[in-house]
């Protein structure tokens, strides 16, 4: 196993404890996270939410999104589980929870928003394609201002009220924009980032890293009263909905992907991107369009729950073969973004 495998798995286990903690500690003493220096901590969650993807933007370049013409069946497929299958599962295990309001919209929200970050990482991990990877994750993310406003209509509009230009506006203000304005960043000044890619890939590491442990802390402190009467059932419902994920992304693609030139190492991939939600587009979402904490809820549980899962199932899968029957697998190399950008 070379370092950059091991600095990865180390990395990843270091960030899950640490949300871990800081859901622990904002559960166990919520007034020292409510406001500081009379600044509510729940208005700089979404300041925070652009930052991590305007480092997000920085590692992108414009061969992540040409790459849709070399694969694309397999970014359709990944793309369309994304944004059919997650979204109607939050709501069915809201239903099934007996989840209302907020917090039954919120089970929603976590499973219509795009992939999460962390996939490219895991992906890695699992030996699968890293590139493919970064391409849905990409796709997803651009098409979420439109396709995640109309699930949410669809779905949670019977559970809260649903503004639904107001919601594409909050994903362009808080994803798009600061992606973008990433990947205008990294064109503008190329050669510092690759000539110090190590010192960059930290920093933003760092920074990425902070950013969700506030958010966890900003959003944990004031919806502790529906943790602690709802807890056990939001936990269930977060750990069923990300393992729903990987098994239709992987089942789907090993079913009828051999006709489309899929095989073992796509199907980890789409399994790994479906299973794996962005949680702070969620929060973002939740705390700038529904003005709910609690409606954040899900996407903690489920951002904490899916870092867990990733890193188990890309440690069963690192030991695995992989048979694929396309031509020229794209191995990824090393991952483009870091495990902490969730």
């Amino acid at each position: 196993m070379n370092l950059t495998v091991i600095h990865g798995i180390v990395k990843g286990k270091a960030f899950g404890l640490a949300i871990l903690l800081c859901a622990a500690v904002a559960f166990a003493f919520p007034s020292l996270f409510t406001e500081w220096g009379g600044v509510k901590l729940l208005s700089m969650v979404v300041p925070a939410i652009q930052l991590i993807m305007f480092g997000m933007g920085t590692t992108l370049s414009l061969a992540d999104f040409l790459r849709v013409a070399k694969m694309p069946w397999a970014v359709a497929t990944g793309v369309f589980l994304q944004f059919a299958v997650m979204p109607v599962v939050g709501f069915l295990l809201a239903k099934a929870c007996g989840f209302s309001g907020e917090l039954a919209a919120g089970c929603v929200l976590v499973g219509s928003v795009a992939g999460g970050t962390a996939s490219n990482v895991i992906a890695f991990l699992a030996k699968a394609d890293v590139a493919l990877s970064v391409t849905m994750t990409c796709c997803s993310t651009l098409l979420s201002p439109i396709v995640t406003p109309v699930a949410m209509e669809v779905l949670a509009g019977c559970f809260v009220e649903i503004d639904v230009t107001k919601m594409m506006v909050e994903i362009l203000k808080v994803v798009v924009v600061p992606v973008v304005a990433g990947g205008v960043v990294r064109r503008i000044f190329r050669r510092l980032f690759e000539e110090h890619k190590a010192v960059c890939d930290r920093v933003l590491s760092v920074v990425s890293m902070c950013g969700i442990c506030f958010t966890i802390l900003a959003l944990t402190a004031p919806s502790r009263s529906t943790f602690a009467s709802a807890g056990a059932l939001i936990v269930v419902a977060a750990i069923v909905h990300n393992t729903v994920g990987y098994l239709s992304g992987y089942w789907l693609v090993r079913l009828v992907g051999g006709r489309l030139g899929l095989g073992e190492r796509e199907a980890r991939t789409v399994a790994i991107e479906v299973g794996m939600q962005n949680g702070g587009m969620a929060s973002a979402l939740a705390v700038g369009v529904l003005g709910s904490a609690v409606a954040a809820l899900p996407a903690n549980i489920f951002s904490i729950w899916m870092n867990f899962s990733g890193s188990m199932l890309a440690n069963w899968w690192s030991g695995r073969a992989v048979v694929s029957p396309s031509a020229k697998p794209s191995t990824g190399g090393a991952p483009a973004r870091d495990a902490s950008m969730v």
